[in-house]
């Protein structure tokens, strides 16, 4: 017989229960974020967090580059590289913070544009994105947006899918690949575009098929330098998932298979492009204003619709590049 841990505060879930004749809801429905797995994940999401924190740290003040600590961060901060990293991250994350989503795929789009490979285009945003997806992962799983299963059906396969492409784009000549990164790009700018004629009707059955939706985001996540949202968030939410759990689950899943690939690229890249991802960091922070501004202003059809054509239009120039 199981025994049930019941949540007996006076919550709305609780209020409607008695209103039916129903016995009250087990904690782990009305506070999702006291769950075991749950806890688990918040707790080696803040201790990662910690610990990349410290390696840079470590990494930075080790005494044995030419240059001092500081005298390296007076470099990053005089070079056109974190310069254009600052830009490239103001934008992503106005568009992130907009639409929620796209975030790898505008920093790509534009790196790609400014000469960088395609690993280090990818190595770039994926260290980035280390912190801005822990923080997201933690504040989903508190406010109670994350639904365990499907996080935990998502998780592992997003990871060897994000290894996986790592290693490939890490491993494969740059001159090779970047057409058919570009090529990908190209597509997920129209694939965002296409999202203003869908209309979603939300369903109550569990999705099918999620491993592998996690296997391909992880690894086109990984190659392209994002895509984790656009191919899982919008995959299930437009078979008609609840939006709001899904997120949620895909947000938390996300910080795990951006570690993995930012490890990857760390130890398979000869050079870490820091002043790169240090931009992206910087530009990123100061964003939230202007997505606030544009969620505010424009619809958000005529957002998917802006974003996903200069994405398009941006990847379409950086295939004329590579193959003329």
């Amino acid at each position: 017989m199981k025994i049930r841990n019941l949540d007996l505060s006076d919550n709305p879930i609780n209020a409607e229960h008695r209103a039916l004749g129903l016995p009250p809801v087990e904690d782990d429905i009305s506070h999702p974020s006291r769950h075991p797995v749950l806890r688990v994940a918040v707790w080696a999401v803040s201790f990662l967090l910690v610990a990349v924190v410290a390696f840079l740290a470590t990494r930075l003040f080790n005494g044995m580059h030419q240059a001092t600590g500081w005298e390296l961060i007076t470099q990053t901060l005089t070079g056109d590289a974190f310069w254009k990293a600052v830009a490239v991250g103001l934008l992503a994350q106005t568009v992130d913070g907009a639409l929620g989503m796209a975030y790898g795929i505008t920093s790509a789009s534009f790196l790609l544009a400014t000469g960088s490979t395609p690993a280090v285009a990818s190595a770039s945003v994926h260290i980035a994105e280390v912190f801005t997806t822990g923080v997201s992962g933690i504040a989903h799983v508190k406010l109670g947006n994350v639904n365990r299963s499907l996080f935990l059906r998502l998780l592992i396969p997003g990871m060897l899918g994000a290894s996986l492409g790592a290693w490939t784009v890490s491993s494969v000549d740059a001159a090779i690949i970047k057409p058919f990164i570009s090529v990908y790009l190209f597509l997920m700018g129209l694939y965002i575009v296409s999202k203003i004629f869908r209309t979603i009707q939300v369903r109550k059955e569990a999705p099918r098929h999620v491993a592998k939706l996690g296997l391909l985001g992880g690894y086109v996540d990984a190659v392209g330098g994002g895509g984790w949202g656009p191919v899982v968030t919008t995959t299930l939410v437009g078979t008609g998932q609840d939006p709001r759990t899904t997120i949620g689950s895909v947000n938390l899943a996300e910080f795990f298979l951006t570690f993995i690939s930012a490890s990857v690229f760390a130890m398979l890249i000869d050079e870490t492009p820091w002043p790169t991802v240090a931009g992206l960091v910087v530009g990123g922070l100061f964003a939230a204003p202007f997505a606030a501004y544009l969620t505010k202003h424009l619809h958000t059809k005529s957002l998917l619709g802006i974003v996903g054509s200069v994405i398009a239009l941006i990847s379409a120039y950086n295939l004329y590049r590579a193959l003329y």
